[in-house]
């Protein structure tokens, strides 16, 4: 019997290294961060472990972390106050909202870091959907894009360097592309969320940035995840409508989407959000003695990579990033 022999290559760590081809560096790396309104707050996220909600000021003490460790891309998640938010999310577009005030003081502090804001009502409205709802509870699509586009404009006035539309409205790249260009951002780009999933692995973040739907839940409006088609179209149809990137989410659970995205779609730059679902569960197992968790963070994160993701929205980004630093 003649076979070929693979252990040769996996004989010590040397070894190993020598043939790994996926490896992992801050650059690849954006970490989202939640901003509230107010001074000298640093709220943790009992449902999110280690992360915390940030005032504009904290934030700016910690984002010097995130900078050291050699990380220069973020992306930012307004929490608003209760009496701030209303049916159509109104304070989204305001100009002295917190994401705003945070992009100003962001890019003046920081200049080379890429400012990322998230587009979508959920935070803003008192319902807790992702856009504007008729009399019987259905979101209004249409009506919605106005809305997004008004709160992506409100963003480039602050300086943002790129806007994420995450709400799942159709159509959402174009109708914010076309407000970007016609009062002259178009310098700013577009990164749709463009394969979203109604996945159970959210559940963290909506307690992190209190938007979880009062009633009813997603699933009308964003994907099946049942299906295997319909993200590669609509990671498409983004494109087509003028994303700069592309994304899917979650990530860690949905690794055969983004490999055939980024192999359909060579030349567009692919983002990964490993959700605050999927950090948890390794931190979940990990307070169990179940796991590793750096191990298990390495190899759930270079997976990502693997699959063909160019860039990882993640939680543990800075963790793993001053582990290879330092």
């Amino acid at each position: 019997m003649h076979y070929k022999r693979f252990h040769p290559y996996r004989i010590n760590t040397e070894t190993r290294d020598k043939h790994a081809d996926v490896w992992l560096n801050a650059e690849d790396f954006i970490y989202p961060y939640f901003v509230v309104d107010g001074e000298n707050k640093q709220e943790p996220i009992a449902t999110l472990k280690g992360i915390h909600r940030f005032s504009v000021d904290r934030l700016l003490i910690d984002l010097e972390r995130t900078v050291l460790a050699g990380i220069d891309k973020i992306l930012l998640f307004g929490v608003v106050e209760a009496d701030k938010k209303n049916v159509e999310g109104s304070w989204s577009k305001h100009d002295e909202s917190v994401v705003c005030k945070a992009i100003r003081a962001v890019k003046q502090q920081f200049p080379k870091v890429m400012v990322i804001t998230d587009i979508c009502l959920c935070a803003y409205t008192n319902h807790g959907h992702c856009g504007i709802l008729n009399n019987r509870g259905d979101i209004e699509n249409d009506l919605t894009l106005a809305k997004l586009a008004d709160m992506a404009l409100a963003h480039a006035r602050a300086g943002a360097d790129m806007v994420s539309p995450s709400a799942m409205m159709d159509g959402q790249v174009l109708a914010i592309g076309q407000a970007l260009n016609n009062n002259g951002f178009n310098h700013v780009n577009i990164m749709g969320y463009s394969a979203k999933y109604a996945s159970n692995f959210y559940g963290p973040f909506r307690d992190a940035a209190q938007s979880a739907p009062g009633k009813g839940n997603r699933k009308s409006y964003q994907m099946d995840f049942r299906t295997r088609h319909q993200g590669i179209d609509e990671v498409a149809s983004d494109i087509e409508e003028g994303a700069n990137w592309v994304m899917v989410k979650p990530a860690h659970t949905y690794l055969d989407v983004i490999a055939r995205a980024t192999h359909r779609f060579p030349e567009i730059p692919m983002a990964a959000y490993h959700t605050s679902g999927e950090f948890m569960m390794i931190v979940a197992a990990a307070e169990k003695n179940l796991l590793d968790e750096h191990e298990a963070m390495i190899e759930a994160l270079t997976a990502i990579k693997r699959a063909g993701a160019s860039y990882i929205i993640s939680y543990y980004a800075r963790n793993y990033s001053e582990r290879i630093k330092y």
